[in-house]
């Protein structure tokens, strides 16, 4: 029998209380300040390991979302702790924008200015401006967006270069990662422009901001989501594509975030319009990205054919949210009972409930890789708990 929707709130409640203990017990790095740029498998902090942007951002927009729906010290204690971090060691206050990397110590290691970066900075601190009012938050985030808008905007093609050196000068190589594209532009960075855009949205409506988050939806519609509802991951800067893999977790995740940028935006028709494409995507995904037993695998190469059937953490999280938007749009609660479905997967397989947090990955039969890490550059806490409070939000 599936669970019922008050069981499922409940349960998600739990898990993201658990969530946030796990990152307040572990994570803070008490010698070197900030947090540690890794924890293993086992749960010990690599104390030596270099501190990302991405991490400590997500971070603050995870404490200061969960602070902001249900206000508790603890957790308003770890979302100034990560603002105070970010703004004294991972700001340049020399050129703008945020560091790449770290040592551990707290000193750049790579200052490059990677755009997703930036992104995820405007998106954590309008999340902390929400929380707190500080007209401070709110100056360097403009200043953000301003050094998005003039730097990195292609204002003849359109969309966004990927990356730039310190002073914001030209990079030959612009890879967000070592197993991506060296390409001009790609989905990543501007799903994650869009999440940032919709939220300083929400929180400094101005005819420019407004203008800058229209333009991304209308280049997710446009560009990046083809004719076969997939996502198309790289182009180069006149948006001739340069990829052939489909990324299910980004297909799904995508289709939300879309709805959600044109809902803060506040334009019925556009949502109207935008709505047979989304739940096409989502259709998709069901279709092709989930196993029977509600595991979302990872990604397809649909030049090779090969199909990478490991379930990583974070496309199940995004699978959930995207499903119940679905639900929302569309009132088929087909939808709703394919996330419940996928969320007993998590509970069977993903969460790791002797030793706290998710497993970032298991393989087709369910078994997590023990040594992959708990905490790093890219394992965070924002998918999980961002799905936790999505659906709490959205179901209530």
């Amino acid at each position: 029998m599936p669970i019922s929707v008050e069981t499922y709130l409940g349960e998600l409640s739990r898990e993201l209380k658990d969530i946030l203990s796990y990152w307040q017990t572990y994570m803070p790095d008490e010698k070197h300040g900030g947090f540690y740029g890794q924890v293993d498998g086992q749960n010990r902090p690599v104390e030596e390991a270099p501190k990302g942007v991405i991490l400590n951002a997500r971070i603050l927009w995870t404490f200061s979302a969960a602070c902001s729906q249900t206000f508790s010290e603890n957790k308003k204690a770890m979302a100034d702790r990560a603002y105070q971090y970010l703004e004294s060691h991972f700001r340049d206050k020399r050129y703008g924008g945020v560091y790449w990397e770290l040592d551990y110590l707290g000193k750049p290691l790579n200052p490059r200015k990677q755009i997703y970066a930036q992104a995820f900075a405007v998106y954590a601190l309008s999340e902390y401006y929400r929380l707190t009012s500080d007209p401070t938050v709110l100056d360097w985030i403009l200043e953000l967006f301003d050094l998005l808008e003039e730097k990195a905007a292609d204002h003849e093609n359109g969309g966004y270069i990927e990356a730039f050196a310190e002073d914001w000068s030209e990079l030959d190589d612009l890879r967000l990662s070592e197993k991506d594209a060296n390409e001009k532009k790609g989905m990543n960075t501007h799903i994650h422009l869009l999440e940032a855009y919709t939220n300083l949205c929400r929180i400094h409506r101005t005819e420019e901001v407004e203008a800058a988050l229209r333009q991304l939806i209308m280049l997710m519609k446009e560009h990046f989501v083809g004719d076969d509802y997939h996502l198309k991951l790289f182009f180069d800067e006149k948006w001739e594509v340069r990829s052939s893999v489909i990324s299910y977790g980004h297909d799904i995740e995508t289709s939300w975030l879309i709805y959600e940028a044109a809902e803060v935006l506040g334009e019925e028709a556009l949502l109207e319009e935008l709505k047979p494409m989304l739940l096409g995507m989502v259709d998709t995904f069901l279709k092709e990205g989930v196993d029977s037993a509600g595991g979302v695998m990872n990604e397809l190469d649909a030049e090779t054919g090969h199909l990478d059937t490991d379930r990583h953490w974070w496309p199940q999280a995004e699978a959930m949210v995207g499903l119940v938007y679905a639900y929302r749009m569309s009132g088929d609660d087909r939808y709703l009972g394919k996330a419940l479905r996928i969320w007993t997967f998590i509970k069977e397989f993903i969460i790791d409930h002797r030793k706290g947090e998710w497993f970032w990955k298991v393989d087709r039969y369910g078994n997590p890789d023990l040594t992959d890490e708990k905490a790093g550059f890219w394992k965070c806490p924002y998918h999980n708990s961002r799905a936790c409070l999505e659906i709490e939000r959205i179901l209530r």
